[in-house]
């Protein structure tokens, strides 16, 4: 039997909006249903809505999913984790604990998968696009000296404020918004690479809007991953073609 890879991503859990809880099972449920097809698993990015590891504590929560991830990668399944804007301060602890390959070098990569050529990324760095504020919190957030200092700080207060700060965030933005064409940053990306370099798939997350679309003058496709805040949409490649699904 031709085994499956799939792509998931803006999980966001531990968000305290709508269900966090019903939200896991659901990602949890998922992962189980495709454990026996996969051969592997890409997240895409904010999986956690905030992620901080310390030296000898792990988050609270989460351990459904966690245990999940690892019963996955005992299993021979390769899960991938690409860092998103939520989540970029993962370090070790995921592939130490969950055997999990941890993208963190790079916000995207090109991956062959089924002799097709993929395109990954969380998509919200796509070839330094981001705007001024998005890139300056960036690099708060990647200074070295402030994560130690933000370090020293008891989880109880630094897990408060960095919850507050997403949920803050993502009433600020909501959750979704529609897809804009050609102004959308990651088609204007995909389609300017694509007649650059040779790619089949470009899939990202970070928009929370589903899609799959073509690209201009090329065969390459466009897939968007949906959030599983309100949706659950994720991608399905058979080895021949890359598909979007909705989990129910």
């Amino acid at each position: 039997m031709q085994k499956h890879t799939y792509f998931i991503a803006d999980m966001h859990l531990g968000l305290p909006l709508y269900d966090p809880a019903a939200r896991e099972r659901k990602v949890v449920r998922w992962l189980d249903s495709i454990k026996s097809s996969a051969a592997a698993v890409y997240i895409l990015g904010d999986a956690f809505d905030f992620w901080w590891e310390y030296k000898y504590v792990a988050p609270r929560g989460h351990v459904r999913f966690l245990g999940k991830l690892a019963e996955l990668t005992d299993g021979g399944v390769a899960v991938h984790f690409f860092t998103g804007n939520h989540d970029l301060w993962a370090r070790d602890y995921l592939h130490r604990e969950c055997g999990v390959t941890m993208h963190t070098a790079a916000p995207e990569e090109v991956a062959t998968i089924g002799g097709k050529i993929f395109f990954l990324a969380h998509g919200d760095r796509l070839g330094g696009s981001a705007p001024f504020s998005l890139t300056l919190l960036q690099r708060i957030f990647s200074c070295r000296l402030l994560q130690r200092l933000f370090s020293m700080l008891h989880p109880r207060w630094a897990f408060a404020f960095g919850y507050a700060w997403s949920r803050k965030n993502r009433l600020a933005k909501g959750i979704a918004a529609p897809f804009r064409g050609e102004e959308e940053v990651q088609y204007r990306f995909a389609a300017q690479t694509a007649q650059r370099q040779k790619v089949d798939y470009f899939v990202f997350g970070h928009r929370h809007t589903p899609l799959m679309t073509g690209l201009p003058n090329t065969s390459a496709q466009l897939a968007l991953l949906s959030d599983w805040i309100t949706g659950s949409t994720y991608a399905d490649f058979d080895g021949e073609n890359l598909t979007l699904k909705t989990f129910e």
